[in-house]
């Protein structure tokens, strides 16, 4: 037994001995493996570091690339790759601005791209695709390749001449030629030339002719005299890199009878932007000039040179009448070939816009306002359009074209008179025209009646509920006591209308009025603020509510807005917006009711028959007339001004439409001065 006990011990201990090199094996085998695992979590750590700096590159890249941004575009190249050509990293920058500039880069897009490892180099691999706008049209499909580079823990991009165009080389160079498509012209009508391309004489200098020193000074200080522009400007021309001394270079479009002979001085023909009526039509037709720096940025499709509207007519309708652009942008070899074409397109002319104008009658209407401020409207009821459209003081658009002067420029912007302020489309207080409204609201809403009369003494007042203060309403004549409608509109009545506003309420008056589009985009292809009724667009004081009704308060319409809000009452109740291009779709609303309307159309022809109306000079004209007068009352710098009106409607026949407006004038000055000219707008067989 004791045997046993011993060989029992001696296998024990020999099992000890034996499991000691299996446990440290597995301690060894462990912490080999677990240093293997933290080399391989490493490493896989190293690499998504790597992956997300490769990422964040690309994306960088990209951004600066489609956002134009060269500034930081040449930071993230490689310092390797730019010492292997010919530019440092400001002359690469220079070189995207100039070349995406020339060709008017824009809206770049980066389409699709792939970062890929070279397996043999371990190197990133870069693809993608670019899309732009440029002058000539859109550039697709632009494929790039370039790899990443890796220094000190930092990534770069490898760069060469071929990431600006693909398959562009050192030597190569971007070009673009093209032909300017032909400006379209704005017709009147009958479709005669508002503004349009016709031959002019342009002024230019031959640098070779102005001598030296002196007498070169004495030339161009003559020269600047006559033309009207500064010597310096001069200078900037003749500096200008194409100029040679043989070159010629134009300073001016000019007159034909104005052709000064001066030393240096040579003229050509050329073409140039005409503007036939000149002042008579300058604020509709506007006026076209070369594009500046901030026409590029905001249009960088533009090229320098290029001519775009910048008023007017011209600016509002700018991209239909300019066309496009036909040529080529291709890459060009060293030696003058033509290596690849990039994108090709056609030229296109602009279109030729024709408006609902009369040429004749808006020269005819513009004169009669013979240069003093104010406006004069027509317009084609039934359909909007719009025959007349003049304002007074103008301004000559051909200046604008050929050059204009500091000194012509500062003279126009120094008239009190303000002459590039186009009045028929700014707001004023309408004054009794508006009593049109009032009158056949009041109709509408069951107040007014043509039976109906108020007694009035006096030329002055106010309810006893002393809801007015010290505010009286007044009128112009107390030559009628009992008051009913038609005497009020042939008078023109300022209290009978306050009276009518009070017992129709401020709630009432101000939803029927607002059936008309106050605060409405009138949708014509020039600047105008919407209409209003007040400030805050209610008539909550009883003052106001009454002086709305008759066309004062807070009211503000543009005449534009005037001959059309009215139309309702020639038009069985339906108001006709405007339009100014030909052929449109007639746009129209009702607002009142045809039965109201045509009794107020009944009362204005009334008025005018009546030898105490205030627009009785029209009974002379061959043909049935309506109209209304007004003169509002406007405060200005604590002094009183009045503003005259005048609407006035072919009755007979619908023809037209009249709103004629002159500034501190009364409305019967506005009478006589368009009574010799009114006949002219009747239609004739």
């Amino acid at each position: 037994m004791k045997g046993s006990s011993n060989r029992f011990k001696e296998k024990k201990k020999n099992k000890k001995v034996w499991l000691i090199p299996l446990v440290i094996a597995a301690v060894i085998l462990g912490l080999i493996g677990s240093y293997w695992l933290y080399n391989n979590w490493q490493a896989n750590k190293e690499a998504q570091k790597r992956q997300a700096q490769a990422e964040q590159l690309l994306q960088g890249y990209l951004d600066a690339l489609t956002e134009n941004d060269m500034t930081k575009f040449v930071t993230l190249l490689s310092e390797d790759s730019i010492n292997d050509v010919p530019y440092n990293r400001e002359e690469i920058r220079e070189r995207y601005k100039t070349i995406f500039s020339g060709i008017g880069a824009a809206n770049i897009e980066n389409r699709e791209n792939e970062l890929i490892i070279d397996e043999e180099t371990d190197q990133y691999k870069f693809t993608y695709t670019l899309a732009m706008d440029t002058s000539l049209g859109r550039l697709e499909d632009l494929k790039y390749e370039t790899t990443f580079s890796e220094v000190d823990d930092k990534m770069f991009v490898d760069w060469d001449t071929s990431l600006i165009f693909p398959d562009m080389e050192e030597g190569d160079t971007v070009k673009l030629s093209y032909d300017e498509g032909e400006r379209g012209s704005i017709n009147d009508r009958n479709g005669n030339m508002l503004a349009g391309n016709g031959s002019a004489w342009e002024a230019g200098i031959l640098p070779s002719s102005l001598g030296e020193g002196d007498a070169r000074k004495s030339q161009l200080s003559s020269i600047s005299e006559n033309f009207g522009i500064e010597v310096s400007s001069i200078e900037k021309l003749l500096e200008q890199s194409w100029v040679t001394d043989e070159s010629f270079v134009p300073i001016k479009v000019v007159d034909a009878d104005n052709r000064p002979e001066l030393a240096g001085v040579v003229y050509r023909q050329t073409e140039s932007r005409m503007y036939p009526l000149g002042e008579a039509a300058a604020h509709l037709t506007g006026y076209v000039g070369e594009v500046t720096a901030e026409d590029i940025e905001s249009n960088p499709t533009l090229q320098t040179g290029d001519t775009v509207g910048k008023a007017g007519l011209e600016a509002a309708f700018d991209e239909r009448l300019r066309g496009i652009k036909g040529g080529q942008i291709y890459i060009e070899t060293e030696s003058g070939e033509n290596k690849k074409v990039l994108v090709e397109s056609e030229k296109k002319d602009g279109e030729n816009i024709r408006l609902t104008i009369d040429m004749d009658l808006q020269k005819e209407m513009y004169d009669q306002l013979q240069g003093e401020p104010g406006a004069a409207v027509v317009m084609a009821p039934d359909s909007g359009e719009l025959l007349v459209a003049a304002s007074s003081p103008s301004y000559d658009p051909q200046l604008f074209v050929e050059g204009i002067s500091n000194e012509q420029y500062q003279k126009y912007t120094e008239d009190e008179d303000s002459p590039f302020l186009a009045r028929y489309a700014q707001r004023y207080a309408p004054g009794s025209t508006f009593k049109i409204l009032t009158s056949m609201i009041g109709l509408d809403l069951g107040i007014t009646s043509p039976d109906k009369t108020h007694r009035i003494e006096g030329l002055e007042w106010q309810p006893n509920d002393n809801s007015f203060g010290d505010h009286k309403i007044t009128r112009v004549s107390d030559a009628v006591t009992e008051v009913n409608l038609q005497a009020a509109i042939t008078y023109s009545d300022n209290i009978y209308f306050a009276m009518e506003a009070l017992e129709m309420g401020e709630k009432d008056f101000v939803e029927k009025l607002s059936q008309f589009p106050f605060g409405a985009n009138m949708n014509l292809p020039f600047s105008m603020q919407p209409a209003q009724i007040s400030n805050d667009g209610t008539l909550n004081r009883p003052t106001l509510l009454a002086d709305t009704a008759y066309g004062q308060g807070e009211l503000l319409m543009s005449p534009i807005h005037q001959i059309s809000f009215y139309s309702a009452v020639v038009n069985k109740g339906a108001m006709t917006f405007p339009q100014l291009e030909l052929e449109g779709k007639v746009n129209q609303l009702s607002p009142v009711s045809e039965e109201s309307a045509q009794l107020i159309k009944k009362d204005l022809v009334a008025a005018v028959k009546d030898t105490d109306g205030t627009a009785h000079a029209f009974s002379s004209l061959p043909f049935t007339v309506g109209a209304k007068t007004g003169t509002a009352e406007v405060s200005e710098d604590g002094e009183n001004v009045t503003n005259g009106f005048v609407y006035a409607f072919d009755a007979d026949d619908n023809d037209f439409t009249f709103m004629g407006f002159l500034e501190g004038k009364g409305s019967g000055d506005v009478v006589d001065r368009f009574l010799p000219v009114l006949s002219d707008l009747k239609v004739t067989e």
